[in-house]
């Protein structure tokens, strides 16, 4: 599961990619809109900053800009700059590899032969879909539950 923060994150983009023209949103103006608490989002967004996702103005016309267009911005880039690894398991993460504490052979291990399956899957879908993309779906698109 994602972390509340990278939720948060995720929902503030949104907010970026959707406000009119381009024009920047004061913090207090996105934390009203998508129910996050102001100093939660304070610190999300200056990580997102420091990270050059989105970028600040000062002064009366200031506020939150995304730094490069929402169809540039992945779901995956957000998680992991927030979250850090993708991978559920270590020895599958492509930024933060190291083997797994009980490991008896990488290539013999079914678990992971299974969860490489996963963690391909997952990172297909997160960075081939973007800000842009959530946006665009219709108000009150259904969300489809596989279930087993």
């Amino acid at each position: 599961m994602i972390t509340q923060k990278a939720k948060y994150a995720l929902r503030a983009l949104s907010a970026l990619a959707q406000s009119e023209a381009g024009a920047p949103m004061m913090i207090s103006d996105i934390a009203a809109q998508q129910r996050i608490p102001k100093k939660f989002l304070e610190q999300i967004l200056l990580d997102l900053k420091h990270q050059g996702i989105v970028i600040s103005r000062r002064g009366k016309q200031g506020g939150y800009l995304l730094r490069k267009p929402a169809d540039e911005i992945t779901f995956g880039e957000i998680l992991r700059v927030i979250d850090g690894p993708l991978a559920p398991l270590p020895c599958l993460s492509l930024t933060a590899y190291r083997r797994c504490d009980d490991c008896d052979g990488e290539q013999t291990c079914e678990i992971r032969h299974v969860f490489a399956r996963v963690a391909d899957a997952t990172r297909k879908v997160l960075f081939s879909t973007t800000i842009a993309d959530a946006v665009a779906q219709p108000d009150g698109a259904a969300v489809t539950r596989l279930m087993a």
